[in-house]
């Protein structure tokens, strides 16, 4: 039977301005930044990932809604390993678009669903809770892995791998997802934020986004901290962009993703110089790249499975890096690391790179947390694991933050 959907501005049905953080609460689903994105409701279908367009245009829409994305999507993972990925096809869907359009797409019978979404109260938990963080590598373990990678291109075997690691917090009451992302909205509010099945995260790396023949991606590789102090960031941005280490690191991101992308344009263009992109903890040397794709168009879908996982999070050549991840790592990646975002019928969709992630238990008193950072030849270990500790402060912070 074919799924009918409408979609219908959402002043139809309320005058207030909705986040959708609070829209998508602590049990739905999330993918928004600078307040375009999605909230999704309640779940229709779950699919495989090659399978989701498919599914999307087996449903029939009635739209009054001009705007991209206002229509049935479905917002899902792309993992690490490459194979697998799931995505959700919501009961409802919230969207908002850059120019303020804000929009809901849901089944004919079900507008008690969007009445009650819209009219409820998210107070966020008030219990007070007790943190133990845990690590899940031990950093010795990490340590070494850093050492043999480096070893590695040294010797020539690899140009680039990265080596992460994982920590666990544990705490004493269930963590609340909707402050939790609210947190992160206050402080990472120009990144990804993502929330699904637990999968929770503020992404600053744009994998891939197509819109049309359109395509985007801005690959970030090159790490160095924040301090809050102006001068003391213009010094440490300067020495950024002038790391030969970094700007190796990086160069290796830009040759993949162009090179990736380019037998799909009719043309390509990107900066000639990499930018210093900040967020609240870290910098990164950052290169946007802009493109028109040729006919017929790839999706947004297999782009992300020919771009993932990146260099930034794999390593280069692809396969010896990934064999050499496998053997030394230590860690099962599942979802970090990959891609996370949305699709449509047509193939658009924004996906990020899922860095700045946590993965909650089932029953949100455990948090799994990961970072890590590209080993090249001049790699230093301690370096690396300041780097790591650095990175985790993302979503450490937004976790035990009252």
């Amino acid at each position: 039977m074919t799924p009918r959907f409408v979609t219908r501005p959402l002043s139809d049905f309320t005058d207030q301005d909705h986040d959708l953080n609070d829209l998508a609460g602590n049990d739905g689903i999330l993918f928004v930044r600078n307040g375009v994105g999605f909230a999704g409701v309640g779940e229709l279908a779950r699919v495989a990932l090659p399978d989701a367009m498919a599914h999307l245009k087996e449903a029939a829409n009635d739209s009054t809604v001009d705007a991209p994305g206002a229509a049935v999507v479905a917002i899902g993972w792309h993992p690490f390993s490459g194979s697998g990925g799931e995505a959700i096809i919501p009961k409802v869907c919230f969207g908002k678009a850059a120019n303020g359009q804000a929009w809901v797409t849901f089944q004919p019978n079900d507008e008690e669903t969007v009445l009650r979404r819209l009219s409820s109260q998210i107070t966020a938990t008030s219990s007070p809770a007790n943190y133990n963080i845990r690590p899940g590598v031990s950093i010795e373990h990490y340590l070494e892995a850093v050492t043999r990678a480096r070893d590695a291109v040294r010797r020539g075997d690899i140009t680039k791998a990265v080596i992460a690691r994982d920590i666990f917090v544990d705490s004493s009451s269930p963590i609340d997802v909707n402050a939790l992302l609210k947190r992160l909205k206050a402080s990472f509010g120009s990144s990804y934020r993502y929330s699904i099945d637990g999968f929770i995260g503020a992404s600053p790396e744009l994998l891939v986004e197509r819109a049309g023949d359109v395509v985007r991606s801005l690959p970030l590789a090159g790490t160095c901290p924040r301090t809050g102090d102006p001068t003391t960031d213009a010094r440490l941005a300067s020495e950024l962009r002038s790391s030969k280490k970094n700007q190796i690191e990086h160069r290796v991101v830009i040759d993949m993703v162009h090179d990736t992308l380019l037998p799909h344009c009719s043309y390509l263009d990107w900066q000639p110089e990499p930018e210093v992109i900040a967020v609240a903890n870290v910098q990164h040397l950052g290169t946007s790249i802009e493109g028109r794709l040729s006919a017929p168009l790839a999706s947004v879908i297999d782009l992300v499975h020919l771009l993932s996982p990146t260099p930034a999070l794999g390593g280069h050549p692809r396969e010896a890096a990934l064999r050499l991840i496998s053997e030394n790592e230590g860690l099962d990646r599942g979802r970090y690391g990959g891609g996370v975002g949305w699709v449509d019928a047509s193939g658009n969709g924004t996906w990020a790179v899922a860095i700045r992630c946590a993965q909650l238990s089932s029953d949100r008193r455990t948090a799994r947390l990961f970072a890590g950072g590209g080993i090249v030849a001049d790699s230093e270990p301690n370096a690396e694991l300041a780097e790591t500790q650095a990175k985790f402060q993302a979503m450490l912070a937004a976790i035990v933050r009252p």
